[in-house]
């Protein structure tokens, strides 16, 4: 078996040519990825479901737009939560992903962690792949891979992160941004 190299806290960026509607102009934030397999939340499909509908005392902790979103196709009646906390240690409930970004038990009273919390993102379900599955997509061209920044996580405007991500890259990536949403039209 060959060494897969983590891509644990960058994005994956879906591609143009990528069919699969779960991942249709998708940003996806790569919370484990090793040996086993790989595990990450969709960041831009905000829900029109509110946090306080469903997890009342972490609504008023949730960033703009305070929704839900549908971090993936699986285990969608799950809730993970994702929360940005500058500086070097982390409260207690939180455990670090990368960078400043990491994951929130949603145990956890949220008095302990609002005092802490740059923001914080709730989502229902997640994406994930077993063992080889995404380095297969990978060479398939299924996703652009990127690094990841702390405002990706709270965007407030989720529905430009796919161009925003791509605009911002050095590379002839930052051209894909003005890919039309219907080339068809062109």
């Amino acid at each position: 078996m060959t060494e897969v190299s983590s891509l644990t806290g960058r994005l994956l960026v879906a591609t143009p040519a990528l069919a699969d509607p779960n991942f249709d102009r998708a940003v996806v934030l790569l919370l484990d990825h090793d040996e086993e397999g790989s595990l990450g939340v969709v960041l831009n499909r905000p829900t029109p479901v509110d946090v306080g509908d469903i997890l009342e005392s972490w609504g008023g902790l949730a960033g703009d737009p305070g929704v839900v979103f549908q971090g993936g196709p699986v285990s969608l009646d799950s809730a993970l939560g994702l929360a940005v906390i500058p500086g070097d240690e982390g409260p207690l409930g939180w455990r670090r992903v990368h960078g400043a970004i990491g994951l929130v038990d949603l145990e956890t009273p949220p008095e302990l962690l609002a005092r802490a919390l740059g923001s914080l993102r709730i989502f229902a379900g997640y994406a994930g792949w077993g063992p080889g599955q995404l380095e297969n997509e990978l060479t398939e061209g299924a996703w652009y891979v990127v690094e990841s920044e702390p405002g990706d996580v709270s965007s407030p405007r989720p529905e430009r992160l796919w161009r925003a991500v791509l605009r911002r890259q050095r590379s002839e990536l930052a051209m894909v941004a003005t890919y039309p949403d219907d080339p068809s039209l062109n």
